[in-house]
């Protein structure tokens, strides 16, 4: 009995001297194979003197894309030919829309009006107001929007939005907030309201109101149709005409860019005052590179982008419209609502370099920059009939680029009200929706009083510090 016994422990001895001997074993094996995986992966990623990485496509193209060098001439330069595109292919199905919606359809409907006996005001209200507010939103900014985000839908498929992320995290961190804001300022190119959405990936609540208040400094879909009329009747006008548009480009490259700068500056002062902190630090996974769905990025970004945001335009352009022509026709001791308002604004926006018809529609067009032109020129035709002595109703327009031109100039408008307009398009108060955005993500009317009312000062502050040095040196 006690042999079996012994036996029996000898044969436990060994069960467990062979099970640390084969543990043992099997840990070194897995720690050898864990740094053999971790060579190879510094193998192929670091170059040594006598061996070089392997070639890599999407790493080619990172080395040049978010280089010092060359990453921020490359980013100008992508969007200076998606603007340069979108204005070039936009005049002429704008032409033709502006000639189908206003020189047939409106005398049309005017038509129609008259042989139902149509009162007066209705037909004014209907056809004068809604349905010519309606058609110049549509002529004006269906073409530059159905060419412009598909462009920038394709930059976003192809990987290349996080690659700007990634040049401008350095500069945010500078400017005391988050490298994550070059998202979301991304995102406020498309729309505002989308952007302040988008600070919710913004951990810090200190760098995510920097993102908030500062995300209107992006131009919105609203203001691109602005900027590039504005830009091509006046700014391409002072060049000869082969240079035009490219110079009409350029102008409204400049106005997207100095809307960077004051985005940097804004969170810099922001971070040094009222919410004083240190930049926290990111990880950025840059995603790989995909051919970009082309048909595919065309037809989600016409469906999910253009007409969503053309239908927003819509439905307050039509109310707009109505508006416009109440308080063109409603007088107060014989004077229209709209010309006692406009000439009761005129001193000021005239110190500034602006008028008052540009100060009003800005204030009608709260609900959405993109009725700010539509409004502009019913205004401004408004204005021109109150010192002819023409109709008090007077809102027709052609919606092509000439006229709107001549309408503008008849109204006193120079090369400083074009440049004037293109600054305060940029810097003036986001729009009904983005303020509604804003206090739901910050709960807070302080906040929401801040990122409103701050881009308007600086809006006017810019315009008369232009308007004084334009008189000194011009």
């Amino acid at each position: 009995m006690e042999d079996k016994n012994k036996q029996l422990d000898n044969l436990l001895n060994e069960a467990e001297d062979l099970r640390k001997n084969i543990g043992n074993r099997l840990h070194d094996d897995l720690t050898e194979g864990i740094y053999v995986d971790a060579a190879k992966i510094v193998g192929d990623s670091v170059y040594t003197k006598d061996k070089k990485r392997a070639f890599r496509m999407d790493r080619a193209i990172d080395n040049i894309v978010t280089s010092r060098i060359w990453g921020f001439p490359i980013m100008l330069l992508l969007l200076g030919i998606v603007l340069w595109i979108t204005i070039i292919g936009a005049n002429y199905p704008s032409r033709m829309l502006s000639t189908l919606l206003i020189d047939i359809v409106y005398p049309f409907l005017k038509g129609v009006g008259e042989s139902l006996h149509f009162p007066v005001w209705l037909s004014g209200i209907l056809i004068d107001g809604v349905y010519l507010a309606t058609a110049w939103v549509v002529a004006v900014m269906l073409p530059p929007m159905a060419i412009f985000f598909p462009l920038f839908t394709l930059l976003e498929d192809f990987g290349y939005l996080p690659r700007v992320a990634f040049n401008l995290d350095n500069l945010f961190r500078k400017a005391g907030a988050h490298g994550k804001q070059a998202l979301t300022m991304s995102m406020g190119f498309g729309c505002n309201a989308a952007g302040v959405v988008a600070t919710r990936i913004i951990d810090s609540p200190r760098e995510r109101l920097i993102a908030i208040i500062t995300n209107n400094f992006s131009l919105c879909n609203g203001r691109w149709p602005t900027q590039i009329l504005i830009a091509t009747i006046f700014i391409g006008a002072v060049v000869p005409e082969g240079l035009s548009h490219i110079v009409a480009t350029g102008s409204v490259i400049g106005i997207a860019v100095l809307g960077i700068g004051f985005t940097f500056l804004v969170s810099w002062f922001l971070s040094k005052t009222m919410l004083k902190g240190e930049a926290s630090f990111f990880v950025l996974e840059l995603p790989p590179y995909r051919p970009p769905r082309i048909w595919q990025t065309i037809y989600t970004s016409i469906i999910d982008r253009t007409l969503v945001v053309l239908g927003r335009a819509v439905m307050f352009a039509a109310p707009a419209g109505a508006v416009i022509w109440l308080i063109s026709n409603i007088d107060i001791e014989g004077q229209s609502i709209a010309v006692w308002a406009i000439n009761a604004f005129d001193p000021f926006a005239l110190f500034i370099g602006l008028n008052g018809v540009i100060l009003l529609a800005y204030i009608v067009a709260i609900p959405a920059n993109e009725i700010v032109i539509p409004t502009i020129l019913m205004l401004t035709v408004l204005s021109i009939n109150s010192i002819t002595g023409g109709s008090g109703a007077g809102v027709l327009f052609d919606g092509n680029e000439p006229e709107v031109a001549n309408i503008l100039h008849a109204g006193g408008w120079t090369l400083l009200t074009g440049i004037n307009l293109m600054l305060f398009s940029l810097l003036h108060n986001p729009c009904s929706t983005t303020i509604y955005t804003i206090y739901k993500e910050t709960g807070s009317v302080k906040w929401t009083t801040v990122a409103t009312v701050l881009p308007i000062i600086m809006g006017f502050i810019v315009c008369f510090l232009v308007t004084q040095l334009w008189h000194l040196f011009a």
